[in-house]
């Protein structure tokens, strides 16, 4: 581990752009695999390795929906959540805001009160035991259409648990335009919620600018394609607008073709503010320190530039006013006395 790891390995952390199932670890994944034998999910740990490595896009979304279908009561939801959480807190990471997809559990037969109930219960125990302080962004499976976004608007706004704090949109990007999901984004903002959807991952800019548009999105996650559209840079540039980038998640689904190349470098060249993320760690073989790592290579940073990016994510977190305060001063005191 070099001295820059070390420095990442203990620095306070806040996480944006993490999927809830994706960030179950080989061993819940097996566990949960073991206790489904019917899923096509391996059972040994070390077979997940070749079972996670992506073709494309629509693979990692085929081997992502059967990791899904493992979550199949409100047990399995608890489980998996306080695990993530778990693993979150050996990465230092104080503060995280976990994508989750209610509609892959109720439509599976778990009823959508179990289902909240169980990611609160979860939550509050985090916070409690672990020092992990998780909130929600419940987003519209892309692909499942508007019968998804209808049922997870529906949750969002009806349900409504003291954890959740945005409305997204994932899945994949070809084939399903963002206009479409206007009115239930409309519904989620005028309830209170964040827009954050997925846009330019896979597609061209002109899906996040209909993310911006039509969705009103305050934060865009990934927006890969961004540096394509100058334009649009500086708009994201001048309005403030995050990306959440995931250097290593965009490899794995082959989003982009060569690591060396990612855009991250022409995004913060442009003075897009960027933030970190793993997206969906266990499956992609990495997590939230090796993208710091990532970036910091790619960025040339040095610890205090790094201390930087963590310091973005807070800035831009939906985190209250107290939490972001306390958690830049952590911060800056874990780097001043890594430098003294």
């Amino acid at each position: 581990m070099s001295v820059l790891d070390s420095f990442i390995a203990g620095l306070p952390k806040a996480e944006l752009h993490v999927h809830h199932v994706g960030s179950a670890s080989p061993r819940i994944v097996a566990e949960l695999a073991a206790r489904h034998p019917d899923s096509p999910v391996p059972t040994d740990p070390e077979a997940l390795a070749d079972f996670f490595t992506f073709r494309d896009f629509a693979h990692f979304i085929e081997v992502y929906l059967s990791v899904v279908d493992l979550i199949r009561d409100a047990e399995d939801v608890r489980l998996l959540t306080y695990e993530v959480a778990r693993d979150m807190a050996r990465q230092n990471i104080r503060y995280a805001e976990l994508t989750v997809t209610p509609f892959s559990s109720t439509r599976r037969g778990i009823p959508d009160a179990a289902f909240v109930e169980a990611i609160e219960d979860a939550r509050k125990a985090a916070e409690t035991e672990l020092g992990v302080a998780l909130r929600w962004c419940f987003d519209i499976p892309g692909e499942a259409g508007l019968e998804a976004a209808e049922e997870t608007a529906r949750i969002a706004c009806e349900l409504k648990p003291e954890g959740l704090v945005s409305f997204g949109l994932g899945g994949p990007e070809i084939g399903v335009p963002r206009p479409q999901f206007k009115p239930y984004f409309d519904r989620a903002i005028a309830a209170g919620l964040h827009s954050v959807p997925h846009a330019g991952e896979t597609t061209g800019p002109q899906t996040i600018w209909d993310a911006l548009v039509d969705l009103r999105a305050e934060r865009i996650g990934h927006g890969t394609s961004a540096p394509q559209d100058p334009d649009l840079l500086a708009h994201l540039a001048e309005h403030r607008i995050p990306l959440e980038v995931c250097p290593t998640s965009n490899l794995a689904t082959r989003a982009v073709t060569d690591l060396e190349q990612h855009p991250i470098k022409e995004m913060v060249a442009a003075g897009v503010l960027v933030t970190v993320n793993s997206d969906d760690p266990p499956m992609f073989g990495t997590d939230l320190n090796r993208e710091y790592g990532v970036a910091a290579r790619l960025l040339e940073l040095d610890a205090a530039g790094v201390a930087g990016l963590a310091k973005n994510a807070v800035e831009v977190s939906f985190m209250d006013t107290a939490g972001k305060a306390a958690l830049r001063a952590e911060i800056d005191a874990y780097t001043a006395a890594w430098r003294g």
